[in-house]
C-alpha cells in the first residue's frame, strides 16, 4: 500500500516524510505516466564529476534559463540523463535522485502558456512527458524549482575512480 497525503502548495509537511514509512519503496515512473501531487519519485541528473561533487556537497543550484526557465532539470529517463554533459563524455556522472515533485504541471506542447511561468502559478514542477514535441530527443524531462525538492541518492554510472570517490562524499554528506 502506498502512503499519499494530500498535498497542499502552502503545506510545511517534511517533503521527505514518505521515506521514514515501513512500506516506502522508490517509485520510477514511465516517461508518459502522469505524476501524482507532493510523491517522491526516482529521477535523474546527467552531469560531470567535478559537478556532481559539488552537488553531493552542497545540493542543486537552479540554471538560470532553459526551456521551462529557472530550476533543476532532471529526468526519469536515465538516457536522457546520460546525453550530459554534451561534449567530454569521460567525466560523465549520471546522479540517481529521489524528487519531491510537489505540484507539478504538464508542459506538453511548444509556446504553452505556462512554459516559463509554472512557478508563478504555484506549481513545484514543470513536467514535459516523452515525444510530446518539445525535446529534440523525444525524451522526457522535468524541471523542479526548489533544488531542496530532490537528493542524491545513488551513483548511477561515473568510471569506476570517480564512483568511488563520489560514493565517498554521498556516504559523507547523505542526510
Amino acid at each position: 500500500m502506498a502512503y499519499y497525503y494530500r498535498y497542499s502548495p502552502n503545506s510545511n509537511v517534511d517533503l521527505w516524510r514518505e521515506e521514514t514509512l515501513p512500506e516506502f519503496k522508490e517509485v520510477i515512473l514511465q516517461s508518459n505516466d502522469q505524476p501524482t501531487d507532493g510523491k517522491i519519485y526516482v529521477m535523474f541528473h546527467g552531469t560531470t564529476y567535478s559537478a556532481a561533487v559539488q552537488i553531493i556537497k552542497a545540493g542543486f543550484i537552479q540554471s538560470e534559463d532553459g526551456m521551462l526557465g529557472r530550476g533543476v532539470y532532471v529526468s526519469r529517463d536515465i538516457n536522457k540523463a546520460a546525453r550530459y554533459p554534451i561534449n567530454d563524455k569521460s567525466e560523465q556522472v549520471i546522479l540517481k535522485l529521489r524528487v519531491n515533485v510537489g505540484r507539478v504541471k504538464k508542459i506538453n506542447y511548444q509556446k504553452h502558456p505556462m512554459q516559463k511561468t509554472w512557478h508563478e502559478n504555484g506549481y513545484d514542477t514543470a513536467w514535459v512527458p516523452a515525444s510530446c514535441g518539445m525535446v529534440d530527443s523525444r525524451l522526457e524531462e522535468d524541471c523542479v524549482w526548489d533544488p531542496k525538492r530532490i537528493k542524491v541518492v545513488e551513483i548511477a554510472y561515473a568510471s569506476p575512480e570517480h564512483k568511488q570517490k563520489l560514493n565517498i562524499w554521498l556516504l559523507i554528506h547523505s542526510q
